[in-house]
């Protein structure tokens, strides 16, 4: 299992990442990842960190469709990979229905079938194939400009059965966030392997798993950690109806939900040594990849915190899997 960290803050400048960038490129770190940004985008974060002479593999969990037309999200996770000369994980979900009415108009009319178009489009235009496509949710016509780029991987966040089995059918990589390893295992992990079979599909997508960690301490409250992290996801119905799924008495209370989340490890919390058994349970239910995300750390105490709190995790982990 490869172990990556997530940038736990969207910067107002891009220079605000660099330590982040230094912990990839100078520990055994495989990628740093970002999610959406609404301030700086992720992309010219990353062109800014290549220009600074920072190279490394790159992810997205996740860049949410309504803000991107699948032509311009191809072009743009294509023009990253060769900008870079990297790897680029480009991850995608159709984000809150209230969103898309926000930027669309409208909601997507099959929340599952938008996905399925959407990502088959983008690896289908990665592929160098010529689209001619009118679907329910989205029209293409054309194909990218063929060049040799470092490879793009196309991927899906995955939250519950449904949409787990539509990244086995077409995506390369399913990325969960906020779900227990015990999930993963149960419900997700089965889901992605049918829609891989339904799809006859060689093999599953790899599982990326970004799970928010936080180190303990006696003057830290990890319920004040993991609203710091978590608190707009435990507002969004699908997020409660996931980790409703998973075992959790979701209330609507955000304290009371996030003393779930850190009672059912959907927000990793304990010593190095406690942190280690928990990861590794993730790697046991068949994640590929895991993703520390220390943003309530940085939220609480500040990104110096977090970046040494990453490197300490990671220096700890790699001993742990030896």
């Amino acid at each position: 299992m490869k172990t990556s960290v997530m940038l736990p803050f969207v910067p107002k400048r891009p220079e605000q990442a660099l330590p982040f960038a230094g912990l990839v490129a100078w520990s055994s770190a495989a990628r740093l990842w970002q999610g959406q940004g609404l301030l700086t985008e992720g992309y010219h974060v990353y062109s800014y960190l290549a220009g600074a002479g920072f190279r490394f593999p790159m992810g997205f969990g996740v860049s949410l469709m309504p803000f991107r037309h699948p032509y311009d999200a191809a072009v743009q996770a294509r023009s990253l990979a060769l900008t870079t000369g990297q790897p680029v994980v480009a991850g995608f979900g159709a984000g809150a229905r209230q969103l898309q009415r926000s930027v669309l108009g409208r909601e997507y009319s099959s929340q599952l079938g938008a996905c399925r178009e959407y990502l088959g489009a983008v690896r289908r235009l990665l592929d160098g194939e010529e689209l001619d496509v009118s679907g329910e949710h989205f029209e293409m016509h054309g194909q990218l400009q063929p060049y040799p780029a470092p490879r793009v991987e196309v991927g899906l966040g995955v939250l519950r059965k449904g949409s787990a089995g539509v990244a086995g059918e077409v995506a390369d990589a399913a990325i969960t966030w906020l779900t227990p390893a015990d999930y993963v295992a149960g419900t997700l992990a089965p889901a992605i392997a049918e829609g891989a079979r339904r799809a006859e599909r060689e093999g599953r997508p790899r599982i990326v798993a970004i799970v928010p960690v936080a180190l303990a301490a006696d003057d830290r409250d990890p319920v004040q950690l993991a609203l710091a992290s978590n608190r707009p996801h435990l507002s969004l119905p699908h997020y409660r109806s996931m980790l409703r799924s998973s075992g959790l008495e979701i209330t609507g209370d955000p304290a009371v939900d996030a003393r779930e989340l850190v009672a059912h490890d959907g927000f990793l919390y304990g010593d190095e040594d406690e942190l280690a058994k928990k990861l590794l349970a993730y790697r046991d239910a068949g994640v590929d990849e895991i993703v520390l995300n220390t943003t309530g750390v940085s939220a609480v105490y500040g990104p110096e915190v977090a970046v040494r709190e990453l490197a300490a995790l990671l220096r700890h982990f790699e001993k742990a899997v030896a």
